[in-house]
Order: structure tokens, then sequence, then C-alpha cells
């Protein structure tokens, strides 16, 4: 058994509420009547405690004081020892416990541990009790993101949506199995064909837009609960998106919730959450490795201009009225209106793009280049005004690739995001590649928003190549050549766009009409928006690439 130390007055005045109450009792009855029996049994206790420590086994170190010394005689009690009389057991009771309440009552670290583990095991949404979890598999959740009351949903309601996706899961499979022996054919199956017949059809039914009493239900919604919950996704699509941007939520959340099991990711514990880009407030999405003492503080602060990240609007602001950086380093190649590229070497400008990579990791899960960016270069806009010129996003690459990769990594910044930007930057690296006279293609894998753009860039490019086409005969080599696509993407975008056919042993391309006229409308609702000019263009490729 442990050493034991006698009583000692506890530093916050508490005692541990852990003890039974028949101690307590025990205790409260015992106590005047046995105060001089306590002093003579310790003292006795001590004199043969030296006896008992030599027979007995330990296998801890002998406990410490607050000081850090090791604890006198006198507070050394075994409660093995054969000689002790009932009045001096219920003394040395008594002495346990207040002996315990002293132990306890000396250790900050672990007090410290357990307060804080209960504050993290309470959900931060205002009004939640912690019950449920948005997948519904879960009796309790500690995070936004697994929280129902968040998403406007009910404990039972996630429980029943989770039974419903499962049934439509295990249909799924069972589907699957039965086709997987069959012959791979490139038409749909009859099954396939009535499902996307039902998607279609669900879509056709959503309502143009919100009448007036479900716009003063949102409006009423966003005023009583602001940004402490979801906004109401209800009426703004169709069923059948709503229902996949849900399941999309489930599976994120239930993938958050298997980090925090393992013990690999913790909500707010060394992640930082927002940062101060110029007169930007940006929510993050990722962990990026800053330093240790940055990454706990939860936000970070930083110039727009050199990308140096600070502590406190203190130092950001000593930093402004010193910084004498209006735009990224490097050679302007680019420059139409108020819109500029800048080419960025990684070895010249070295702490810059280090700086660059760690912002772009708060936006990005597959960014992988931290600090190794002197083989790269970086091809940084920017959207000037009277201030100077503000960063809106970039693309790295490499110098020497030996795939021919015209981009390795891409970003748009939070805020100029869904305005033309993100095809802006990718149609650049396209022109380089033209003026480099070769066929490019992005690094994989690419991020979620990253394939989503250079989907609708490729579809883009390919119909508005068919729509000036006059000839019969289409090849695939001369569109690559062309427009800088690689045929890899161009092949997989006709498939995406069913316009690639096998008949009689060869592939053709179909000229899908219906698709261009498509295209041609949404061009000229468009109107002339964010394209880049080649004739701006200023450039000649580096040497050695």
């Amino acid at each position: 058994m442990p050493k034991k130390r006698t009583a000692g007055s506890s530093s916050d005045g508490t005692e541990d509420s852990d003890f039974s109450t028949d101690l307590e009792h025990a205790a409260e009855t015992a106590g005047r009547r046995s105060s001089t029996r306590l002093t003579r049994s310790s003292l006795r206790l001590s004199q043969s405690s030296q006896d008992v420590k030599q027979g007995a086994d330990r296998d801890e170190t002998p406990p410490r004081t607050p000081t850090g010394n090791a604890p006198s005689c006198e507070s050394d009690i075994d409660a093995s020892s054969p000689s002790v009389d009932h009045d001096e057991r219920l003394a040395k009771e008594l002495s346990l416990k207040e002996a315990a309440a002293h132990d306890l009552s000396h250790r900050p670290k672990r007090r410290r541990f357990h307060e804080s583990y209960n504050f993290n095991m309470k959900c931060p949404t205002p009004g939640c009790n912690s019950l449920g979890h948005l997948t519904g598999r879960h009796e309790r959740h500690f995070s936004v993101s697994g929280c129902p009351l968040y998403h406007n949903l009910s404990a039972d309601e996630c429980k029943g949506k989770t039974s419903v996706r499962d049934k439509q899961a295990e249909e799924r499979s069972q589907q699957q199995d039965e086709s997987r022996h069959s012959t791979r054919s490139q038409a749909p199956t009859e099954r396939q064909q009535r499902y996307k017949e039902k998607v279609t059809e669900l879509r056709r039914k959503r309502n143009s837009g919100l009448n007036k009493e479900q716009k003063e239900k949102h409006t009423e919604h966003h005023q009583s609960h602001e940004t402490r919950r979801e906004p109401l996704l209800e009426n703004i699509t169709s069923d059948y998106d709503l229902e996949l941007f849900r399941k999309a939520q489930a599976r994120a959340s239930e993938d958050l919730e298997k980090l925090r099991l393992a013990g690999q990711e913790s909500e707010g514990s060394n992640m930082i959450g927002t940062i101060v880009f110029g007169r930007f407030e940006l929510d993050t999405w990722y962990h990026s490795p800053y330093p240790e003492e940055y990454a706990r503080l939860g936000r970070l602060y930083m110039c727009e201009f050199c990308l140096k990240y600070m502590k406190s609007q203190t130092i950001l602001r000593r930093h402004m009225a010193k910084c004498v950086w209006k735009h990224p380093p490097g050679d302007e190649i680019y420059r139409k209106g108020n819109i500029s590229v800048f080419e960025v070497d990684g070895k010249k400008n070295k702490i810059y793009c280090q700086n660059l990579c760690l912002l772009a990791k708060l936006f990005l899960d597959h960014k992988t280049l931290y600090y190794d960016v002197e083989p790269f270069l970086f091809y940084v806009m920017t959207e000037a005004d009277g201030t100077g010129c503000h960063l809106v996003g970039y693309f790295s690459k490499e110098k020497n690739s030996f795939l021919n990769y015209n981009v390795s990594c891409i970003l748009t910044m939070p805020q100029y995001m869904r305005q033309g930007y993100g095809k802006m930057l990718i149609d650049f690296s396209y022109l380089l590649s033209k003026v480099e006279e070769k066929v490019g293609s992005p690094e994989r894998p690419l991020s979620d928003l990253g394939l989503i753009s250079y989907r609708s860039y490729w579809k883009d490019v390919l119909l508005k190549y068919l729509n000036r086409f006059q000839g019969k005969e289409i090849s695939i080599k001369e569109i690559s050549q062309e427009t800088a696509v690689n045929p890899v993407d161009i092949v997989s975008t006709l498939q995406s766009l069913q316009m690639l056919k096998y008949w009689k042993g060869k592939h053709l391309v179909l000229k899908r009409q219906d698709l261009i006229d498509d295209w041609k409308d949404k061009e000229t609702k468009r109107g002339n928006g964010k394209t880049i000019d080649p004739s701006a263009l200023k450039w000649t490729p580096p040497k050695g690439t």
C-alpha cells in the first residue's frame, strides 16, 4: 500500500468530495473524543513505520510535498500495521481522510486537467445539453460539427435519418452485388436511367425562389440566432440536393468524431480558428503547421502584403506603420485593369513563399508543401486599389516538372471565391503552357473545390472549341494542341458530358448541340466577366523549364 500523508489545510479551503458519507460521519462523531489519542497513535505509528516499510513491497516512489521535498516520518502512516486498537484505527481513518484531502488539494496539474476536460466535453452551442449526434450513431457530442441543435434538428430526427440512409445503403450494396458479374456496357442500365429521370424530376420540382412567408421565417431565424445556428436550408434547393448535403455533413461529422476518439483531433486545441487578414476576418478550414506558440492562440493577425503573422492587433498595427510592401515580391508579368499577376521565385523570396504556403494550408486539405519552396515558382494574383495590391489567390508550379504539371497547388482566398477568380487562375496557368508550347495538367490529388473548378473549366474549353468547329472529324490531339489541355483530361471531360461513344471499334465524339446551346446562353448572361487577356501577358519562360 502506498504511503499517505497526515492532514493538512487545502490550498483553496475545500475538501475532495469523493469520500463516502460514512467516513465523514465517523470523523464528526469521533473528532473531539479522539483528538488526544490521534497525537499519541500518530507518534506510535511513526515509530513502527520503519519496520513496516522495510517488509512491504512498494512500486511507487515516496510522495512529494508541494515544495518538492519528501515528507517527514511523522506524516507516514501505514494502514496495515497489526498493533493498532479500535480507537487508533478510527483515528487513523480520520487522518487518512484528511491526508488524502491534503494530497489532492496540492495537485494543481491534475485539478486543472479535470476542469479543462469537463469544459471541452460540453457542446459550445448555446442551449445545448450535448445529447445526441448529427450522425445518429452516438449518444453525445462535444463540438458544433456534431450538434443536432446547431443544424436545426433534434436527436431523434438524426437517428431517423440515419436509419433511412442505412437502408438505402444496404439496397445499393445489394444492387451492386447483383450487377457485379454482369457484362460491362458503355450505355447506362435501365435502373440507372430510371434513377436519372427521378433525380431530374425532383430537381425540376424545386421552387424558383422563396415566397414572402418563407423569407420572413429565414430572416427571423437569422435575427434570433445569428451565427449560433446554421441558416435554414429548406426551399433553397431541391430536396434531393439538400439530402446530399445533409449526408455529406453527417459523414464529415463522423470522420471528426473518429479523429477525436483516436486523440488526433480536439476541438479548438492547437488549431487556428480565425485569421485577421486586411479588412477581413476569415474562419479557417484546416490545420496548418504554424509554430506552436502561434497555433495555440486560436486567432492570428497577418499582414496582407508581406504575409507575416503576429499574435495581437497591437503588433499588427505597429507592423503596418513600418511595412513598406504594397505588392508581392517578384516580377509583375500581367496587368489588365486592376488585376495583376506576380511571378515569385521560391528560392529568391523564401520567407514570403513559406508564409504563403502556411496561409494556403488553412484552406486546403491536401496541401503538403510548407517549407521546401526553392524548386517552385509562385504566380500570385492581386487586385489593386488605393492602398495596394491585395492577395486574391495564387498557384505554384514546379520549375522542372517531368510530368508537365502546370499547377502544383492552387488557391483562391475565401473572400474572393465564387467571383470568377479561380477560373482566371486556371486559365492563366494554361496560357503559360501555351507560351511554353507544352501541354499541361494539374498535379493530383486535387482538392474538392479544385476538382470542381477544373471540371467546369475543361467543360467550357471543350464546348467553346466545338462551337467554333466546322469540320467533320474531330481530333483529340488537335484539341489538346490548341487548348494546351492534356488529352487525358479532355477524354474524361467528354465522358462526363456523354459525348464520347465507342462504336464498331472506334471512339466517336458526338457534338451535342443541346449542351452547346446551354453554354452559349450562359455566356450571354455572363457578359464580359473576368477573363484573362493573352495580350496583357509580358513573360518569357524561365531558363531550364
